[in-house]
């Protein structure tokens, strides 16, 4: 396949929640005109409204142009249908929730509408690159293509290259990683890949510590901010993610990997309890609008 990275000028990104509307945002800054999807058209005007008020305020901050806020506005367009536009896009990038098969029912209603030039980069976190590919058929055009929370913040983008990706489609990915301003890292498809696998693990261990009353949440995470220069602590990174979205990692890895990945008990729990994070407002952390508050040390 000969794809060249001036070719990417169309991204389609699929979801809008929180990663989906700061991948929209970075795209539609790096110059790309960037379709922003959902099923449903209050959520896309929902998503491109806080894009437009979270850029406002980088400008009010004097960390951005007003000029180029207006020319990243006129480059986000919202498609609460696919038809219409998907057929002119270069490269989609889905940011739905992390389940297999609900990846796949949504991507392959997309790729029958794409041309064939089309990549298809996947924002999952864990989930194999290599099998999504061959069940959408399209293993050569298909890539890992993990950001961070916040995608405008974080400099990170972890790209995965599946068993069957093309090597043209990699270098695509990575020339588009540069544009967006990230600084890119490598993966071959794994379990977890790199950066989840070692995150979970660090996380996971944090809140074992939690349960058996060695420290505060508070304090596990001073201690790893503070004495080993994480700019966020485990347990404050897993309320921002959200508890549900590291249980499914953790039980994913627990499948594949081993058992040194088995979810903590207070994990579940406080999982089933709906205290998901700062989306549901209470995780191990009580979260206002000044900011995350402490509960007490067992996070309940």
């Amino acid at each position: 396949m000969d794809v060249q990275a001036a070719s990417i000028r169309k991204v389609l990104v699929l979801g809008t929640g929180t990663m989906g509307q700061g991948i929209a945002q970075v795209a539609a800054v790096a110059g790309y005109v960037t379709y922003l999807h959902d099923v449903e058209m209050a959520r896309v005007t929902a998503a491109v409204d806080a894009i437009k008020r979270a850029t406002d305020r980088l400008v009010q901050k004097g960390k951005m142009l007003n000029e180029a806020r207006s020319e990243m506005i006129g480059m986000l367009v919202a498609a609460p249908e696919l038809a219409p536009v998907a057929g002119e896009v270069d490269l989609v990038i889905e940011a739905i929730p992390e389940q297999m098969d609900l990846k796949v029912e949504v991507l392959s209603r997309v790729k029958a509408l794409t041309p064939e030039r089309a990549i298809f980069g996947s924002n999952t976190s864990s989930l194999s690159i290599t099998e999504l590919g061959r069940r959408l058929g399209i293993g050569g055009r298909t890539v890992g293509l993990h950001f961070f929370n916040p995608p405008p913040v974080m400099e990170l983008l972890e790209v995965v290259r599946g068993l069957e990706t093309d090597e043209a489609v990699l270098e695509t990915a990575l020339a588009v990683a540069k544009r967006l301003g990230k600084t890119a890292i490598v993966v071959n498809d794994s379990p977890g890949f790199a950066t989840s696998r070692l995150g979970v693990a660090i996380g996971a261990e944090a809140m074992r510590m939690l349960e058996a009353g060695v420290a505060s949440a508070v304090d596990i995470d001073r201690a790893m901010e503070l004495g080993y220069r994480h700019p966020m602590g485990p347990l404050k990174l897993t309320d921002l993610v959200g508890l549900d979205v590291r249980l499914a990692i953790l039980e994913h890895l627990h499948r594949e990997v081993g058992e040194q990945f088995r979810p903590p008990s207070i994990l579940r729990q406080m999982v089933r309890a709906g205290r998901l994070g700062k989306k549901s407002g209470e995780g191990f952390y009580r979260w206002t609008e000044a900011g995350p508050e402490p509960v007490d040390r067992r996070g309940r």
